[in-house]
């Protein structure tokens, strides 16, 4: 290994940290073979020696250092490790450091440890400062090779460093909460770059010592950091830029980002930063979302495989070197000064937990003594201490004769570390409690695990009807499938587990599954394309924000940070439309034989006379720079006197020529008295400077005139005007940009409480936590609904374009679902596929550069949005006549609960609020007394809404009242107007209705069991794969297990004619079930029926086949278009 990497040496020889300077020609190439096969041992002992890398690592070393020695008796293992020993220190450490920061760092949660920012940040600190004061007057009173002072301190900032990797793996593998491993692993990173600067400081005074100052180190180092996190920052933007590219190939992208990494690094190095502070800055920008879905787990799995690798290879590597040294240095003493070297660094870590845990203690994580105690053995050190460990030789003024010895203690330290620390700190997190299971959580853990079980069972169920599988043994696969999964590191005493946990705890362990659905939500939409990769990144983290919070749950006026930046712009719009130069024409023109009169207002209303005004406030910056410069004022003094004098003229005749026309509307226009003050201005200076003329020998005088000049300044701001239209522009695109972020933001939660709500059952089995998580789910959807409605008032032509843009992504994923179907069965060829795949991902990738903004329709449009009257243009003309546009105003009621309805309103634009009792669903309330509660709901209603259909079919009061939010726009449609449309169309036009509003019920109430239907409305209708049947009282039904996939009460109520059971809307109806009678006035029965295979195959084509067409994506059915922009929010 080299000592001098960083200078070209005029000699041909190479000077070695260890072994023979010898100089071979013409070698063979046998390094290669030694390089495969400590890999190939290396993967072999992991194999053999599972969950045991220190052993492995130790294993490894000593193989090395077994090498070392056979090399210095044989020419031909010293031929093979010779490229090792002439390779440059430094080379190693760019070889293989910037792919461990870059692992360490990308595990790292931003969120985490941006909350946790500066008392990480003085851990480290006082860790490292402590450690290089200790050990390094421990290697100077105890070390017999009687080291320098200044290889001491090189020799103690090698030691202070922890390892990012093996300090946390330990805690990892036991399922300690990361946002421990976490803090750990930060102070470890702030450590490496701590100490990578001052190596890079210690390198540079060697090379440029006559040049160096202490100011010149401050500020370098300043400018070190802070190009260094710039270009991390820039280089994880570019690899977001190239990993989200939906038509990039997988193995590309693999390449570039391990090309990346390294690039980053020598770039930064090259231009003398810091290329570890650039990894760490690079690592903690990315996340799960900077990739696209299926790459993230290739690129960690082979970030994982190289850094093992690396960890391999550096250990065997500096076994060698150490065996190429004398082995007259290695004495009894060595071991001495080891075993003091580990003490040493435990007592300086338990001495920095000490310092620092009364802050720690402040921080938002639940820090105590017990975490204080796990942390003191965390300070583990690893391949980061080895690499920089030859630089205590290189970098030393006075060279140390056993530079191998020192690279040995490093060695052996952080084997030992690696060893019994990491052993230490799993044993006392284990016995103080702090990877066990809390009581609430192994409840909600049993709970999952009894829903498995349950799903489990209801499958075999389902197998045991299939003919195929009549001759199974399912004695056998019954016990064979039976979950008995014991929940690992159940240590709690006996006291919890005698008492039952109360509500509360409940609650909190509830709130921290809720948290993780909606990160989870989250992220699958954004891997959907329904969230953006930056309001996903949000949402995220503002849920990692609340979440160390206790009680709280994260609400949508918590995530909504932009609403301050939102206002602040709205504002500034405002003051910029107030300052917009409008030149407001007469009234009435002048009088037709005023010739003079009509010759200036022709003047003034001219483009060519605003054109002058900007033209002569630009002349006059030559003639300011000379009056500001004092030697060409000097020169050009009587100069720059008529200049002015002429300025002044041109300003007063612009003045003059306005007021004639305008006359008292001059002074309306704040730039016309801005204007008419400049000119006072100016003509108080010409004043003065005629004074001093008078005057030379009035010192006060001469100074008033000398401000008067620098007030000149004040003439180059109505060319602000010009610029304030691009401001517009500029603030109108930022303005809808938010809109649009929040927007989506918004509907993104509304989108994550509703998969929660889903998941809630699985959450907590007890009956009184379901209810209350539900409750503050429900509110917060409520509020973020109510929020949507706000957004889309206040930017209708930015939601209209979100609307349509998700309308046309939804129906190309769909696409792409159907193509990947038929590409498994082999219907269509894999070349095929992937060409037609690449058209779908481009009309994708279009949709990037979608308009921001789309005006919003005609009323008369959204018409075409109602589902039920299909697009049709006779139904759509029938109620166009008939239909009126009705405005309302904040507070205006549009129908009061009680009150018979008069027709229904379709909101073409605002916000509507309804407020009612629980629903009814037609149940008489002698049958079910339970629907009496009188608990107030609440729902919001907005543009392509409607309001009334259910009590307009039923001609029954209504059983809301709906109240403006916002002012409102809606066309309206009577009740005689809807019944008239039902005479002339019947009976399509009144089961259409029932049919659409069934399938609402039906999806609202009931997602997560028919998540697998196709349950479109257009479908329904024209495929018939579900409809609706109506039943009276008394009237009878028969179920058809055969043909009817699901059967489900969506209005009134019905009972087993078998089992004498009642159910009530909204509810699915078992499949043991055969017959059915209603008990209301009205049932109305959702019966959607099991699919077909061979239809559904020749539907698929259909589809996959018009959207692979070369024409616009727009050229789907108009009408499914119109469904799903409808139903979207």
């Amino acid at each position: 290994m080299s000592s001098l990497p960083e200078t070209q040496k005029n000699n041909d020889t190479v000077e070695l940290v260890c072994g023979m300077p010898t100089r071979y020609i013409e070698e063979e190439a046998h390094f290669i073979v030694l390089l495969c096969f400590i890999i190939a041992m290396g993967g072999c002992l992991r194999a053999c020696l599972k969950n045991s890398e220190v052993l492995v690592l130790s294993i490894l070393s000593l193989s090395g250092f077994a090498v070392g020695q056979l090399a210095q008796s044989f020419v031909k293992i010293h031929k093979m490790i010779y490229p090792l020993l002439s390779t440059p220190s430094f080379a190693l450490y760019c070889y293989f450091l910037p792919l461990i920061i870059f692992v360490a760092a990308l595990d790292v949660d931003y969120y985490i440890l941006k909350n946790v920012f500066w008392q990480v940040l003085l851990t480290g600190s006082v860790s490292f400062s402590m450690s290089v004061a200790i050990i390094g007057y421990v290697a100077m009173k105890f070390n017999k090779d009687l080291w320098d002072l200044q290889s001491c301190i090189l020799f103690s900032i090698t030691l202070s460093i922890i390892d990012p990797l093996h300090s946390v793996r330990s805690l990892k593998d036991i399922g300690v909460s990361k946002m421990f491993t976490d803090v750990i692993r930060g102070e470890s990173l702030i450590i490496c770059c701590i100490t990578s600067l001052v190596f890079d400081v210690f390198r540079i005074t060697i090379f440029q010592v006559h040049l160096i100052k202490d100011l010149d180190i401050f500020l370098n180092f300043s400018l070190e950091i802070i190009g260094s996190i710039i270009c991390g920052y820039v280089g994880a933007r570019i690899i977001q830029f190239i990993l989200i590219d939906l038509l990039s190939n997988t193995l590309t992208n693999v390449i570039l980002c391990f090309s990346m990494v390294y690039m980053i690094f020598y770039i930064a190095e090259i231009f003398g930063m810091s290329g570890v502070i650039a990894l760490v800055t690079l690592g903690l920008n990315l996340d799960s979302l900077s990739f696209k879905p299926k790459i993230e787990l290739i690129i960690t799995k082979l970030l994982i495989m190289f850094t093992s690798v690396s960890h391999q290879l550096i250990y065997t590597f500096f076994g060698i070197v150490i065996g190429c040294g004398e082995r007259k240095y290695f004495k009894l003493h060595t071991i001495v000064f080891i075993f003091i070297l580990y003490v040493s660094l435990n007592i300086v870590r338990l001495l920095t937990i000490l310092l620092v845990s009364p802050i720690l203690m402040y921080s938002r994580y639940e820090y105590d003594w017990r975490w204080a105690i796990v942390i003191t053995w965390s300070g583990v050190k690893g391949v980061f201490n080895l690499l920089l460990a030859p630089e205590v030789y290189n970098l030393a003024e006075t060279k140390i004769n056993s530079a191998h010895l020192c690279i040995f203690y490093v060695q052996v330290i952080s084997l030992l570390t690696m060893g019994i620390n990491s052993y230490m700190m799993t044993k006392c997190a284990k016995t103080l409690g702090l990877c066990s299971i809390s009581l609430p959580r192994q409840m909600a853990m049993q709970n999952a695990i009894q829903h498995i079980q349950e799903i489990i069972e209801n499958t075999i169920i389902l197998c045991k009807t299939e003919k195929i599988l009549t001759n199974v043994n399912w004695t056998l696969v019954e016990q064979k499938t039976r979950i008995e999964y014991v929940i690992p590191f159940p240590q709690i005493s006996c006291n919890e587990i005698e008492e039952s946990p109360t509500d509360e705890d409940l609650i909190e362990e509830a709130r921290l599954h809720v948290a993780i659905i909606q990160m989870s939500s989250f992220e699958k939409q954004c891997n959907d394309g329904i969230l953006s990769v930056e309001a996903a990144r949000i949402l995220i983290g503002a849920t990692k924000n609340y979440l160390p919070i206790q009680g709280k749950f994260m609400s949508i006026y918590d995530v909504s940070t932009y609403v301050r930046a939102r206002s602040w712009l709205m504002k500034f719009k405002t003051i910029l439309t107030l300052l917009e130069y409008r030149k407001g024409k007469l009234s009435c023109n002048p009088p037709g034989n005023n010739k003079i009169l009509l010759i200036i207002y022709q003047i003034v209303y001219s483009e060519e006379f605003k054109h002058a005004e900007y033209i002569i406030t630009l002349i006059y910056i030559y003639p300011m720079i000379i009056h500001l410069w004092p030697m060409a004022r000097e020169l050009n003094v009587s100069g720059l006197i008529a200049i002015n004098y002429y300025f002044m003229l041109l300003y007063i005749i612009q003045a003059a020529l306005k007021i004639i026309i305008l006359k008292k509307k001059y002074f309306h226009q704040c730039w016309n008295v801005l204007e008419f003050f400049i000119m006072v201005i100016g003509l108080f200076d010409v004043f003065c400077i005629y004074s001093v003329k008078l005057r030379p020998e009035n010192m006060i005088l001469i100074q008033i005139t000398v401000i008067m000049g620098y007030l000149r300044m004040i003439r180059f701001l109505p060319i602000i005007k010009v610029v304030i239209p691009f401001l517009l522009n500029i603030v109108d695109v930022l303005i809808k940009k938010r809109l649009s972020l929040m927007y989506t933001i918004t509907k993104g939660y509304v989108i994550s409480q509703e998969d929660t709500k889903l998941l809630i059952k699985q959450i907590s089995s007890r009956e009184s936590i379901y209810q209350k998580l539900y409750e503050i789910l429900e509110t917060n959807k409520r509020d973020a609904v109510k929020e949507l409605g706000l957004i889309e008032h206040e930017g209708r032509d930015v939601v209209i374009a979100l609307k349509s843009k998700q309308a046309i992504q939804n129906v190309i994923l769909k696409a792409q679902k159907n193509l990947t179907f038929l590409w498994s069965r082999g219907i269509i060829d894999k070349h095929e596929g992937i060409e037609m795949n690449k058209v779908l991902l481009k009309k994708i990738k279009a949709l990037n550069n979608f308009p921001m903004a789309i005006p919003p329709p005609t009323p008369d449009k959204y018409l075409h949005n109602i589902i039920w009257l299909e697009n049709k243009d006779v139904l759509i003309e029938f109620f166009k006549e008939r239909a009126k546009l009705a405005y309302f105003d904040y507070g205006d009621v549009l129908c009061k609960e009680g009150e018979m309805p008069q027709g229904i309103y379709l909101i073409i634009s605002g916000m509507a609020i309804l407020q009612s009792a629980p629903p009814s669903f037609g149940i008489d309330s002698r049958l079910k007394p339970s629907r009496e509660s009188r608990t107030v709901f609440t729902d919001f209603c907005t543009s392509g809404d409607i309001i009334g259909e259910l009590n307009c079919l039923l001609k029954h009061e209504n059983e809301y009242t709906a109240i403006c939010e916002t002012t409102l726009q809606a066309c309206f449609i009577s009740l005689e107007d809807l019944y008239e449309g039902f005479d002339v169309f019947w009976p399509s036009l009144e089961y259409k209705i029932w049919l659409k509003l069934a399938l609402k019920t039906a999806s609202q109430y009931f997602e997560s069991s028919l998540t697998s239907e196709d349950l479109t409305f257009q479908k329904c209708v024209e495929d018939n794969h579900a409809y609706v049947e109506t039943l009276s009282s008394y009237n009878e039904i028969v179920i058809d297990g055969a043909t009817m996939k699901f059967v489900i009460v969506v209005y009134g109520s019905v009972i087993d004619m078998k089992t004498d059971k009642s159910y009530f809307a909204p509810s699915i109806i078992p499949t043991t079930c055969e017959q059915l009678q209603g008990t209301s006035d009205l049932s109305k029965l959702l019966i959607i029926l099991a699919s077909e295979p061979a239809k559904s195959i020749n539907n698929t084509t259909t589809v996959t086949g018009m959207l692979l067409l070369e024409g616009p994506i727009l050229e789907i059915s108009s009408s499914f278009i119109s469904y799903v922009l409808s139903s979207t929010y």
